[in-house]
């Protein structure tokens, strides 16, 4: 599709693809304003500024990306740092964009995909900070999955027995991680995360859920081995120390961000985990 509109529109497809890197990056830096605001009360109206000096931004300390580089992430009036959080959710924000826009096929599924992946970002941020996912986002996930699977049928796109298969799966998907809650009592993941399971089944589709559940968990191993595994850091030596404390997953970082990226790869990347079995 951007192959097509930038032929129409007499420009390089770089050219497009970094616009629309851009306008995401925009959009990334209210994303983070809507984050941190978000559940505390605070109007989306009031000016930025600074979280340790409360001093408002000046218009050249608004710029995605560049302002963070540019004061060196750290605030120009007390010298606080500013959190890292900011420069990668606007970078992510315009690299999703970007991906996005290289797998549509319409300006319709662009539109519903950039709203799928911002809200799958927001998730993504406000789990890992508070570990818990508001219920309000995935609603708002199940509202846009359900009307972009309506208009595909509709459209004749999905047929009425592939738009219940992919239901089934979704549910079955959904129902193997309330297994895992209900066995664990809610130690190896929340009621959230089973209720996030549903619409990321129905991204993926029934030839995906199970490719999307293994990679979840692998992505998850992953993480917890890289980052959780140091432990301690004393002086002049850094040490690994791994246990079975240490590497307790929801007790260190949260899961939904782990569906999201096993989601992420099978929809972007054809992930395919029994193809993988089969190679090994």
């Amino acid at each position: 599709m951007i192959t097509e509109i930038a032929a129409e529109l007499f420009l390089p497809t770089w050219i497009l693809y970094l616009i629309i890197f851009l306008f995401g990056n925009i959009i990334g830096s209210f994303l983070n304003v809507y984050i941190y605001r978000f559940h505390t009360g605070k109007s989306l109206n009031g000016s930025s500024h600074c979280l340790s000096c409360a001093k408002p931004l000046r218009w050249y300390e608004l710029f995605p990306l560049l302002s963070y580089l540019g004061l060196r992430g750290r605030c120009c009036g007390c010298g606080c740092r500013i959190p890292a959080r900011y420069f990668v959710v606007e970078m992510l924000t315009g690299l999703l964009f970007v991906l996005g826009a290289s797998v549509a096929s319409d300006l319709v599924e662009l539109g519903w995909l950039i709203a799928m992946l911002v809200v799958l970002l927001i998730i993504t941020v406000y789990d890992y900070y508070h570990f818990i996912i508001p219920d309000e986002l995935t609603v708002a996930l199940m509202v846009l999955m359900s009307s972009w699977l309506a208009w595909q049928w509709w459209s004749g796109v999905l047929t009425t027995s592939g738009l219940l298969w992919t239901v089934g799966a979704a549910l079955a998907g959904t129902a193997f991680y309330f297994s895992l809650w209900a066995v664990s009592r809610g130690a190896w993941l929340g009621f959230g995360d089973v209720k996030l399971a549903i619409p990321l089944g129905l991204w993926v589709g029934p030839m995906g859920v199970f490719s999307s559940v293994v990679a979840s968990f692998w992505v998850g191993a992953i993480i917890s081995i890289l980052v959780l595994g140091w432990t301690r850091f004393e002086r002049g030596q850094k040490r690994l120390q791994l246990s079975s404390e240490t590497l307790t997953m929801k007790s260190a970082v949260p899961f939904a961000p782990f569906m999201i990226i096993g989601a992420g790869l099978v929809y972007f990347f054809n992930f395919n985990a029994l193809s993988f079995f089969s190679f090994i």
